[in-house]
């Protein structure tokens, strides 16, 4: 353990405290300079505290930038379930889940700058052996999104709606937005239900067998 790990506070409190005003400021600094320029400094004015009070929770940027991202990675993901949630049909909960994808590349400051002006940065971790690993996280997190409509196959839909939305987002001649609900529905319906559904389930059943 480094001497800086070591010294950090220990007070659950305090430590969210810290860490929710460094991301909010990194997220901030990110959307107006980008990420290869902001700086420790920067985000230390921005969250209003001294650099010494950041390198007392973070290890430098390298570990701020991680932080920042896993928490981003958790508020999607929360956003994802909570958007599925009410959904009355398999269909409804892909056109959620993808919604709120389109959401976040179309109206996140922070991701649309990086994907606009440094893309060499992002691209790395969306494709090739980056790209697994994000597409392995990205099914995990979507599993409760379809479990009460394909329960044993919902790591299946997972995975097949994180690679289309990842598809939707990257290519240039995407069949359909990823923010126009409408277009999704028909796309979900015809393309992305019939490959995740299995073959000996009801297309009548709509809802979780419990009554959800």
């Amino acid at each position: 353990m480094t001497a800086v790990a070591s010294a950090r506070p220990t007070d659950g409190a305090a430590v969210d405290g810290v860490e929710a005003r460094a991301i909010e400021a990194t997220l901030a600094c990110v959307a107006r300079h980008g990420l290869s320029k902001t700086t420790i400094d920067d985000v230390a004015r921005e969250a209003g505290c001294s650099r010494a009070t950041l390198y007392r929770y973070f290890d430098g940027k390298q570990d701020l930038v991680r932080r920042v991202v896993r928490a981003e990675a958790e508020r999607v993901t929360a956003d994802c379930h909570t958007a599925a949630v009410d959904a009355a049909t398999l269909e409804d909960a892909v056109v959620a889940v993808l919604l709120v994808a389109g959401r976040e590349v179309t109206q996140n400051p922070a991701l649309r700058f990086v994907a606009d002006n440094e893309c060499e940065i992002l691209l790395p971790h969306l494709t090739f052996a980056g790209g697994d690993r994000f597409l392995a996280d990205a099914s995990r997190a979507l599993v409760p999104c379809f479990e009460p409509f394909l329960h044993r196959d919902a790591s299946r839909a997972g995975e097949w709606v994180a690679r289309l939305g990842l598809a939707l987002w990257l290519s240039p001649t995407a069949p359909v937005s990823l923010h126009d609900a409408d277009a999704l529905r028909g796309y979900a319906r015809e393309f992305i239900v019939p490959a995740i559904r299995p073959v000996n389930l009801d297309p009548s059943l709509t809802l979780h067998p419990t009554g959800r």
